[in-house]
């Protein structure tokens, strides 16, 4: 091959490349939960996450189900659950955090074992991310 095709050829795949990588790092990205921790004592629970996204948070829905349920919630179902409240820390980010006061009845009548917190985090573009298990925990006597 003559250099003189050879060299226009490569000229032309590093500027397709470069638009193609350009055009990759423009996409929107989905929110992220990030650090999800969950912590149960007798009369509450608390659940707090990290989430972030390039056009900010507008807020966190929160679902707290015992494994034994075999719940497996969905993230349309999500939609209709509790939200968490979100204050910003940055113009991307924002900590979240869903408390539950629990009665002693209803610790009573709690399940015991394995539970998990599912998470679907909505940003102001509206993308939303979904998180089955955002956070463990467990609930003993």
């Amino acid at each position: 091959m003559s250099k003189r095709i050879v060299i226009p050829s490569l000229i032309g795949a590093l500027a397709i490349g470069g638009i193609a990588v350009g055009m990759a790092s423009a996409a929107p990205a989905k929110p992220t939960v990030e650090n999800g921790s969950a912590r149960y004592t007798a009369g509450s629970l608390t659940f707090t996450a990290k989430v972030t996204d390039n056009s900010g948070v507008r807020g966190l829905k929160v679902l707290a189900w015992p494994k034994s349920s075999d719940l497996k919630p969905t993230a349309e179902e999500m939609a209709h659950v509790e939200s968490a409240t979100c204050k910003k820390s940055t113009a991307e980010t924002s900590v979240c955090t869903y408390t539950l006061k629990v009665t002693q009845k209803e610790a009573a009548d709690l399940p015991k074992g394995t539970w998990y917190v599912s998470a679907l985090a909505t940003a102001k573009d509206g993308d939303k991310t979904f998180v089955p298990e955002a956070a463990v925990f467990s609930v003993t006597r």
